[in-house]
């Protein structure tokens, strides 16, 4: 038995052997056109199949639903944290682990010994979780120069990236290559400023490090609550709402109104956001003209 592809249809060639070519050989049968040609079960299922998929494209509304992610930025300003609490609130893990392994565990993303001993990130770890019906695809990338090809290789696979900056170190030389990296692969960015709580951080500070050393058009969409020690949560200049984390591990979101000593400033960076957006929408910059 012989098959052939041509296109979607898949045939079956069957030879019949009757008294009068019991002799001859397959070869010598087909040559002679003594042959039956019947359908198989693989050309009726492949047809089926076909017909399916051109009436529902399922495969296509999940490629909709997928997102690659990365996060990239300069060592030790908390790119596997990051990752550890997005696992976490994503309800892909079930317990907060710290990087240095303090607790006999280490974080996740962490898998190899030396990583948790030393607690950086050596080689580019994968993961995934779901979030309102779409699953995203994390990369966590090195952030010592020495793994910077490791860094290579997930930008080229990449939707969108995270560049994390330390509102106390601010952006550094790392930070630059890896922006650097992000721009040749044309990835779409969004800057996300960290350890807020820390003393002596100053995320406009990083904001104008990002504009002047990173050349990047960008405005704040958050405005932190309080810093160091007094950090309570975040103001959402898209929604104009404010946001409070209770809880042991902040898993309690609580929203209510922009406090008052804040509400000018919360003003003032919504604005600034809205001409910010403007400069590349033009709806919304015919709605802003027009106030």
């Amino acid at each position: 038995m012989t098959r052939f592809q041509n296109g979607s249809r898949l045939l079956s060639y069957t030879f019949s052997r009757s008294k009068t070519t019991s002799s001859v050989s397959p070869t010598t049968a087909l040559l002679q056109g003594n042959f039956q040609i019947q359908h198989s079960r693989h050309f009726s299922n492949l047809a089926s199949a076909t017909t399916k998929e051109e009436k529902e494209p399922w495969w296509k509304d999940s490629m909709d639903r997928l997102r690659n992610i990365g996060i990239s930025a300069h060592i030790d300003s908390g790119k596997t944290t990051l990752t550890e609490r997005i696992l976490f609130y994503t309800g892909r893990i079930h317990e907060i682990h710290e990087v240095r392994g303090r607790d006999g565990v280490g974080a996740k993303m962490d898998s190899m010994d030396l990583e948790r001993e030393k607690g950086i990130t050596i080689q580019s770890a994968a993961t995934y979780c779901t979030w309102n019906g779409y699953q995203v695809n994390i990369i966590d990338t090195p952030g010592h120069v020495d793994f910077t090809i490791e860094v290579e290789r997930a930008l080229r696979v990449l939707d969108g990236a995270i560049l994390v900056l330390c509102s106390v170190g601010g952006v550094q030389s790392q930070s630059i290559t890896v922006d650097r990296q992000m721009r040749r692969y044309e990835v779409p960015r969004l800057a996300f400023i960290n350890k807020l709580d820390r003393m002596g951080a100053d995320p406009w500070k990083v904001l104008n490090q990002a504009r002047s050393k990173l050349r990047h058009h960008s405005a704040a969409v958050q405005v932190p609550i309080g810093l160091e020690d007094d950090f309570q949560g975040l103001i959402d200049l898209v929604k104009m709402k404010a946001y409070y984390f209770h809880g042991s591990n902040g898993e309690k979101i609580v929203t209510a109104e922009i406090p008052v000593e804040i509400e000018a400033l919360a003003a003032e960076k919504r604005r600034e956001l809205i001409e910010t957006v403007s400069e590349v929408d033009d709806k919304l910059a015919d709605a802003f003209l027009e106030r």
